[in-house]
């Protein structure tokens, strides 16, 4: 019984370490977004798979960091006249996952205004995000493509 004890207290240990590790990088990394000086992307790995949810034209599985950025994260920035500043909301952290609740907002090039809220639900290896699965209005999205 006390190997057992040993065994779950171990992987507590664990689980709240990566926690405690895992936070002030997603922290860190949307403080650079917003400073212009990175952004959460950067944190992905090369075969990082990203999920936009919902049954928009903008929502798909992406299997690599570059056929995102190529098909999603590139499309958005040419039709922006400002980058989405972020501003987080919530960060919730639990042994490997990270979930961060934030809003975006940005103009677009034909002067209106883009907003957005988004829950990014994140699985991290080593510092680095390796799986996302993203919520957001895509069909807000979807206008801001048209």
């Amino acid at each position: 019984m006390a190997v057992s004890s040993y065994y779950t207290a171990s992987a507590a240990t664990t689980a709240e370490t990566t926690e405690a590790a895992n936070t002030p990088i997603v922290q860190q990394a949307f403080r650079a977004w917003k400073l212009g000086q990175g952004s959460v992307f950067d944190l992905l790995t090369e075969d990082a798979q990203w999920t936009v949810a919902g049954y928009s034209p903008m929502s798909n599985t992406y299997r690599s960091r570059d056929s995102f950025i190529a098909q999603t994260v590139r499309p958005i920035t040419a039709r922006l006249a400002t980058p989405i500043t972020a501003e987080v909301k919530h960060i919730v952290a639990q042994a490997d996952q990270v979930v961060v609740m934030w809003n975006g907002v940005a103009t677009a090039k034909n002067g209106k205004p883009y907003e957005n809220s988004y829950a990014w639900h994140l699985t991290m290896a080593d510092g680095k995000i390796t799986h996302v699965n993203a919520f957001l209005d895509t069909w807000n999205l979807v206008q801001l493509m048209e």
